[in-house]
């Protein structure tokens, strides 16, 4: 984790600052988070939160916890601005959906992986046996109905 505090100020303004059209003071709490040569980063956090309540934010977090808490923001920010509906649930949403979408193949995989060595397993034993040779049957797998996925899709909640 890299620590904000550590790096040396710059004679020029935070970000914050310059965004804002303020001068910049050695105790600036916005400084060591919005470095001057990042202006995007406090113009998104102030699109969506406002200056005062990221202010608000950073007072009540402990110190130690300030750039964790700056990171997050920035992150809430940007997906607010991409989704202004849904936000970072709508992100949460989506690769939920992806993941039920990902399990489901799972399970496909396996059922045909399962079909092909029980029928290979018996087509062997039958041929070793003077058997008929049975090709594996690809169609004996589960309906894509059956599989856990609810009717929402993108919004599935645990």
């Amino acid at each position: 984790m890299k620590s904000y505090q550590e790096q040396p100020r710059s004679s020029s303004s935070c970000a914050a600052c310059k965004f804002l059209k303020r001068r910049c003071t050695s105790n600036c709490q916005f400084a060591p988070y919005f470095r001057s040569d990042e202006p995007k980063k406090f113009a998104k956090v102030h699109k969506v939160f406002g200056a005062s309540n990221v202010s608000k934010i950073l007072n009540e977090v402990a110190e130690d916890q300030r750039e964790d808490t700056v990171d997050s923001l920035v992150y809430e920010a940007e997906v607010r601005l991409r989704d202004p509906v849904y936000g970072c649930i709508g992100a949460i949403a989506s690769l939920q959906h992806r993941m039920v979408e990902l399990q489901r193949d799972l399970i496909l995989a396996r059922a045909r992986l399962a079909s092909y060595v029980g029928h290979c397993s018996l087509s062997s034993f039958l041929d070793d046996h003077g058997g008929l040779f049975m090709a594996p049957n690809f169609l004996d797998i589960p309906e894509s109905n059956s599989l856990p996925f609810d009717q929402f899709g993108r919004f599935h909640f645990p």
